[in-house]
């Protein structure tokens, strides 16, 4: 990258939010961008002292920015490390070389593993707008990337990031790879399987295109921005922990990539297992068990589909060296009664306080996966694991576990629920036949969840269930009126979200 003439000017906080991504703020009529030609989305150089970044241009053509002045988004402000008032300087940039490589995959070339370690290096270091990720993104999204080159990107993913080291040599985690509203079974698992001896310490992320990710739900009930240290000591004393992984910069290649999928409601399969499997072994995870449940409204619509992600994990695994076992498991509806961050947590709680109404298919779920990691151990035999995990959730050790980790992360506290509300309620008798996952997780978020924690649906009527005329199929709850009318809204522009028969 070469810098031609440098400006010097006068930063002005704005306090505007971009999204992640550096922002400049420049006046039209400025001197700077008439002597260099600067138009909106011109990408530039900002210097400060020894720190640079690269930001994207915006112009300004009223009078909340002066000449000789430059507005910086919060982000850019952060990362170049300056106050209102500060002088920068600005300078053109030359074409970032890596992009030649993104449009070579638009185009549909396979790219080698130079290729990506060039791209996810210059995405982490800022020096792509969130409008050249996208096109990263969109390019590799489908089934735009070979196996070699999810290997490839998982291995670039891994290189820009931090690695936990851990003082033994088995460490368990798991990892669902999505789609089921309310599947919230890592809680459980986490404490599960800490109780047996275990370690297992789970980094998790936020929503990417759901109501809730495990972090957003782990966050109603005990803090999850941890830093390496904390994690560190809190697994040395009780075995497990639950945190967001983004806190620690584990993967940071990927929450800028998340950034930009969840904008996109985009979820490509190539770069989710380049995600799972890049985090895993950046918390030093060795034995890994992968959930992936199929259903015709789920992420994973078809068993072939789950066959592929399957041979996917296995051999991108193999060429990080660490091991995966994979479950497929049924994904035709919502788990537990939950969608949303507060009220799954709820759900989990009832599961592991061994309530009488705990949701029984969150609680069969949560055991099968803890016996799976349970056998990888090595210190069950086959045939003994489900009881093993079983009696574990049902005398109470689990429960006590998830309290003492809670602690340690900070402080347990009780989740809540958003303070207005909307019945749906059956019109006909009937038996429910069929479920439309993503439409009932598009009314969770349209309610406010994951950003309202407190916000999202209890649901009320499984596939199976006798209905009555009359009967409670699920609740709307949102912390703004607003956000329930237009969740209402979407309800009743819909006429297959329940098949009841």
């Amino acid at each position: 990258m070469y810098e031609t003439h440098f400006h010097k000017l006068k930063i002005k906080d704005l306090g505007i939010d971009s999204y992640g991504e550096n922002i400049i703020f420049l006046k039209a009529d400025s001197g700077v961008c008439i002597s260099e030609g600067f138009t909106a989305l011109t990408r530039v150089i900002v210097h400060k002292d020894n720190k640079r970044i690269i930001a994207t241009i915006n112009v300004v053509n009223s009078d909340i920015i002066a000449n000789g002045e430059a507005g910086l988004s919060s982000e850019a402000m952060n990362r170049l490390v300056v106050r209102n008032g500060d002088e920068i300087l600005i300078s053109h940039l030359h074409p970032i070389e890596s992009l030649s490589k993104v449009r070579a995959k638009v185009y549909g070339k396979e790219l080698n593993e130079s290729s990506y370690h060039e791209i996810i290096k210059d995405v982490v270091a800022g020096h792509y707008s969130n409008i050249e990720i996208s096109a990263f993104v969109s390019a590799c999204a489908g089934d735009n990337m070979t196996v070699n080159e999810i290997i490839s990107l998982t291995k670039a993913m891994i290189a820009v990031g931090k690695k936990i080291k851990w003082p033994k040599s088995l460490i368990l985690d798991k990892h669902c790879v999505g789609g089921l509203p309310g599947n919230r079974t890592t809680p459980i698992v986490v404490s599960i399987v800490a109780a047996a001896g275990l370690i297992i310490p789970k980094t998790s992320s936020r929503a990417i295109t759901s109501p809730a990710g495990t972090a957003d739900t782990m966050e109603t009930m005990a803090p999850v921005n941890l830093s390496i240290d904390k994690i560190q000591k809190v697994v040395s004393e009780h075995g497990g922990c639950i945190a967001w992984g983004g806190a620690v910069m584990l993967s940071p290649a990927d929450d800028l990539l998340i950034a930009v999928e969840r904008a996109l409601d985009i979820d490509s399969s190539g770069q989710m297992v380049a995600s799972v499997l890049s985090k895993k072994v950046a918390a030093g995870s060795t034995h890994v068990v992968i959930d992936i449940p199929v259903g015709p409204t789920a992420k994973v619509r078809t068993h072939e589909e789950a066959l592929k992600l399957q041979y996917y994990f296995k051999a991108v695994s193999e060429a990080i060296g660490i091991y995966v076992e994979v479950i497929i498991t049924e994904g035709i509806q919502p788990v537990g009664r939950g969608i949303g961050p507060s009220l799954e947590a709820m759900d989990v709680l009832s599961v592991l306080q061994n309530k009488i109404d705990a949701p029984a298919d969150l609680k069969e779920r949560a055991i099968t996966l803890s016996a799976a990691l349970l056998v990888l151990s090595g210190k069950f035999a086959a045939g003994t694991e489900l009881k093993a995990a079983q009696i574990l959730l049902e005398n109470g050790s689990a429960y006590e576990k998830f309290k003492s980790i809670c602690i340690a992360q900070g402080g347990f506290k009780e989740p809540g629920l958003a303070k207005f509300r909307f019945d749906v309620i059956a019109e006909n008798n009937g038996e429910v036949r069929a479920i439309d996952n993503r439409k009932l997780a598009r009314i969770a978020k349209l309610a406010g969840a994951p950003k309202q924690p407190c916000a999202g649906v209890f649901f009320n009527a499984p596939v199976g269930k006798k209905i009555k005329k009359g009967d409670l199929l699920f609740s709307i709850y949102a912390e703004l009126e607003a956000e329930l009318e237009y969740a209402v809204k979407y309800f009743n522009s819909l006429n297959d979200l329940i098949d009841i028969r």
